[in-house]
């Protein structure tokens, strides 16, 4: 017996989607990187940045609850100053890594001041959802936006920009820089914008830092390790 959609709900009859749009999918997942080196001084395509926000937009979230909110920075003043945090954070980084401290500090880790475009993704002052949420209220609210930056990331790709996701930086300080309301939490700075080139592997792996370890060692059938 076929599957019917219940009548209260209005459904779209889309045709479905071919081997090649599949197999471009999968093309598109492989070749995201995670960006450092951004061209400086370059702008984004027209159309190119309202793209990318309405792909974050369209993220899956729990109970519809969309909890993220994406602040687009413009000041230059206020771009130095997230980037004076940023640089704060990683020489902390770079001391609590000991004997990695000058291989850590050999790295690029962000792009905030060469990057076309600096996005904060925030996290949302609570609204009291509680389908899908009661038992991991944060933890689902966090998944959330996690999701739309993933959205936004692949979109970036597929306008052959690069996007770099940055973590450094302490939330509550870029909170009171950025003026955020109460229970707000600034959770990713996003840099954005056409790049040299995208790097073969993933930075990290090219630089010997860490190395992706194979799916089969990830996947597991009824308890963990099987």
């Amino acid at each position: 017996m076929l599957a019917r959609m219940p009548s209260h709900l209005p459904a779209t009859d889309l045709p479905p989607f071919s081997a090649d749009e599949r197999d471009a999918l999968h093309r598109l997942l492989a070749a995201r990187r995670d960006m450092r080196h951004f061209v400086p001084g370059a702008v984004l395509p027209e159309g190119a940045l309202q793209r990318l926000l309405q792909a974050a937009h369209q993220a899956p979230s729990v109970g519809l609850m969309q909890p993220w909110r994406l602040l687009r920075i413009q000041a230059g003043e206020r771009r130095r100053a997230i980037a004076a945090l940023v640089d704060e954070e990683r020489q902390a980084t770079a001391r609590a890594l000991g004997e990695r401290s000058d291989e850590f500090l050999r790295l690029k880790v962000e792009g905030v001041r060469e990057c076309a475009e600096l996005l904060v993704a925030v996290l949302a002052p609570d609204d009291g959802t509680v389908f899908g949420r009661r038992t991991m209220p944060r933890d689902m609210a966090l998944c959330s936006v996690a999701c739309a930056i993933q959205n936004l990331w692949l979109a970036a790709r597929a306008d052959n920009l690069g996007m770099g996701w940055v973590s450094m930086f302490d939330p509550e300080r870029l909170g009171r820089l950025l003026e955020l309301p109460a229970g707000a939490q600034a959770v990713a700075l996003l840099c954005i914008g056409p790049v040299p080139a995208f790097y073969d592997s993933p930075m990290l792996e090219l630089e010997g830092w860490r190395f992706e370890r194979p799916l089969e060692e990830l996947v597991f059938t009824d308890r963990w390790g099987d």
